[in-house]
């Protein structure tokens, strides 16, 4: 897969250490060329440029890009740059940086935004991931607030343990796509025997959401 990333800051540049090890074609865009010799990066291409501009896109040949992740620390680039990437490039998919939360609602198709990511929000979530465990939390809202990738971590007194997820009603609109057992990631069956512990990645409706909740909650009562 060739994403390119604009904005080779800690967080670009971390987007981009994690794609590399995974074997993906990598190309960052950044207005300063120091950063490439303090980088780290094995492996990464690189353009030193204004991604805002269109020349500097072109050159990018972000056509051929199947991601542009927009990384850098000034939501109005990162908004501009997924506008392009969607309107003159036809990119099938962007990944914008949300710096200030009060920004957020900016973040959606009609600026070329697929995924939002809310840095601020989804430490947000990994802090109540740990303290609230039994809860559902949101860890990213996909497609303009339509659908979202929710976590529910299993309590020990959880009801669900020892249940097949195929066992458990989830509402029509979501869909268990991972679990994290044991530090270990691994797509479940409808036959996989809830543990202890899991933790439970699914996409979702967001409308559905509350339902989820209860059933997640409650579902031992219809056992």
């Amino acid at each position: 897969m060739r994403v390119v990333i604009a904005g080779a800051g800690s967080v670009g540049s971390s987007i981009a250490r994690e794609l590399l090890g995974n074997k993906h074609e990598i190309l960052l865009i950044d207005e300063k060329p120091e950063v490439i010799g303090r980088s780290g990066l094995k492996g990464a291409k690189w353009l030193i440029g204004d991604a805002c501009e269109l020349t500097t896109l072109k050159d990018a040949h972000l056509e051929d890009a199947d991601v542009v992740v927009s990384a850098t620390g000034d939501d109005k680039v990162n908004l501009v740059v997924s506008l392009l990437a969607k309107s003159e490039f036809g990119v099938g998919r962007t990944v914008g940086r949300v710096n200030n939360p009060k920004n957020d609602w900016m973040f959606d198709d009609s600026w070329g935004v697929d995924v939002a990511v809310n840095t601020p929000r989804l430490m947000t979530a990994l802090v109540e991931e740990a303290v609230e465990i039994g809860d559902l939390v949101r860890l990213l809202t996909l497609q303009t607030g339509v659908s979202s990738i929710v976590e529910f971590t299993v309590p020990q007194d959880s009801p669900l343990i020892g249940e097949t997820l195929g066992s458990v009603p989830l509402p029509e609109d979501c869909a268990v796509v991972a679990i994290l057992r044991d530090d270990s990631p691994f797509s479940p069956s409808t036959d996989d025997v809830i543990e202890d512990g899991d933790e439970i990645f699914l996409l979702a409706a967001i409308a559905a959401e509350d339902q989820l909740r209860a059933v997640l909650a409650a579902h031992s009562e219809d056992s």
